[in-house]
């Protein structure tokens, strides 16, 4: 191989390596110094889709990519922690607050680039400080960028007199669609829009390629990113795929508009360069960042038809778990403490709904072994750690005011059963486990194994149902037909433990098959046990 070509491509993905690690390094240090709350800055700033693009912008600033903002928020969705509106709203901030990438990048600082690393790796390897390290992993970070864009460029370099790269560029400017082509595939290989930007910068830095082939490239980079939240969503909840094939729509949508203006885009990017003053890598920043910020702005009063149009080319009913409760209003703490205790009771309500609902899912999981039941089941477990924790907060506010004896005891009857609940989802957690365990390792049941496990997980799943019925409507006789149900529980784990060391010593089951069927119905019976609690606080025991 010619030594200048094969120092060009060294220099070249060496860079690009060096480059993709500083933009991981810097999201991951501002992640870290920012307190790792962005779940929380998601979830607080999403109550309308303005606030929810200002949240896009903040977290895609702070991870340093669009992609993960928007992967963040399909897990959000899928998880029931956020609606398509509120979601489609955070994926225009994205695309927004990628574009910082390029300014930072338009900055130029590769000539201090090493000197910035050093002060990171000072940083991270002569503190013992954590909120320093932090620190320090962003500045190496925003060095290595630099470093990466700089080797880049030099190995670049050499391209504005390579014939067919001249070629390439020109077809480009009259084919703008091969730029938006070039610049989707390139990002899909890369999987960073910054890093293509990036590129980009580096090659009209050099002159190695015009403005006017420049910005359709832009535009593919746009497209492009789309695909990490694609590949996010395939196997989540259908408001998930929603979430990802918004920004696949919002960005063709873009880009289909701005090619069609392209010359007076191309003629605008050129009047901000030459009035402002800017360097080359600063001219495809503010051409990102207007592409963006425009595309944003004139897409955002469309979001209901985003969502319509979503929902038209992915049908389906979604079965989404809310996380968040419904019925927590803070008003009510200190207006009525009766008011609040009704409250919160239709939050424990709801939430012993959820708790029969996934042992419904994890018996399903046993007898068909599909995902899609372990994993609803484990959304409900989510949602019932969530709700546990905003209920026991919710009544340890309300334990304040002042509150009839009658009402404390409701009180603390609550804060009981809300334990009780949550321990259920521990348990069917469980036994999730414990049949993935099965699957992987081809444990076999037999027959008669597996008819028991059905028998005692319907037994289980009526007795918690009829217990939260009983709570609900504080229904004495209820509660005793669960004290009833869970002594049969008690004596079917005894029976079936007894038959199945009799199966194993007959040779019909092996000693792995024996541990996952004792462990379940002893998770089963310790279910039970949740539910008679919870029929005991009716009770007044």
């Amino acid at each position: 191989m010619d030594i200048d070509v094969q120092k060009m491509i060294f220099e070249f993905i060496g860079g690009l390596g060096i480059f993709l690690l500083g933009i991981k390094y810097m999201g991951e240090g501002l992640q870290k110094t920012a307190g790792n709350r962005l779940r929380d800055i998601l979830d607080k700033f999403t109550s309308n889709p303005f606030l929810g693009v200002l949240a896009g912008i903040i977290v895609t600033i702070l991870i340093q990519s669009s992609s993960g903002t928007t992967v963040l928020t399909v897990g959000l969705v899928n998880a029931g922690f956020m609606t398509l509106r509120q979601a489609i709203g955070v994926i225009m901030g994205a695309n927004i607050g990628t574009t910082v990438t390029a300014f930072i990048i338009g900055i130029d600082l590769g000539a201090y680039a090493l000197p910035i690393i050093a002060v990171g790796c000072f940083l991270l390897f002569f503190f013992k400080n954590q909120k320093v390290n932090n620190i320090g992993q962003t500045v190496f970070g925003f060095g290595s960028l630099f470093f990466g864009l700089e080797l880049m460029s030099s190995g670049m370099s050499p391209l504005r007199s390579l014939e067919a790269f001249q070629e390439l560029t020109l077809n480009m400017s009259s084919n703008p669609i091969l730029g938006v082509i070039i610049g989707t595939l390139f990002t899909v290989i890369v999987q960073s829009s910054s890093a293509t930007i990036g590129i980009l910068q580096g090659l009209f830095s050099e002159g190695a390629i015009e403005l006017k082939a420049a910005v359709p490239v832009l535009f593919g980079d746009n497209v492009g990113t789309t695909i990490t939240a694609v590949l996010a969503s395939i196997g989540a909840s259908v408001a998930a795929k929603r979430a990802a094939y918004v920004h696949v729509i919002f960005n063709l949508a873009g880009t289909t508009v701005f090619l069609v203006l392209l010359g007076l885009f191309t003629q605008y990017v050129l009047y901000l360069q030459s009035s402002l003053g800017l360097n080359p890598e600063m001219t495809i920043a503010f051409a990102h960042g207007s592409f963006n910020l425009v595309n944003t702005i004139v897409q955002f009063p469309f979001i209901g038809a985003l969502a319509w149009i979503v929902t038209k080319i992915i049908p389906g009913d979604d079965t989404i778990v809310e996380y968040k409760p419904k019925h927590l209003d803070p008003i009510f703490i200190q207006q009525s403490s009766t008011l609040a205790l009704d409250q919160a009771k239709s939050e424990v309500i709801r939430m012993g709904e959820y708790a029969y609902k996934g042992l419904e899912e994890t018996n399903l999981y046993l007898t068909t072994q599909s995902q899609k039941h372990s994993e609803m089941a484990m959304q409900i477990e989510g949602a019932l750690n969530n709700l546990d924790q905003r209920i026991t907060d919710y009544l340890i506010e309300l334990s304040g005011e002042s509150m009839s004896e009658l009402e404390s005891a409701k009180h603390t009857a609550l804060i009981d059963s809300v334990r009780d609940i949550e321990r259920i989802g521990d348990h069917f957690e469980n036994i999730i486990e414990l049949i993935d365990y099965k699957i992987s390792n081809k444990v076999y049941l037999t027959e008669q194994a597996e008819e028991d496990l059905n028998n005692m997980f319907d037994l289980t799943i009526l007795t918690v149902k009829q217990a939260i019925k009983a709570l609900d409507q504080m229904d004495r006789e209820e509660a005793l037909a669960v004290v009833q149900k869970e002594d049969e529980i008690d004596k079917m784990e005894r029976t079936y433990r007894k038959k199945h060391i009799i199966r194993m010593n007959e040779g019909l089951c092996s000693g792995s098959a024996g541990i996952v069927f004792v462990d379940i119905i002893s998770n089963l019976e310790r279910i039970g046990d949740h539910a008679v609690n919870i029929a005991e606080e009716v009770l007044g025991e």
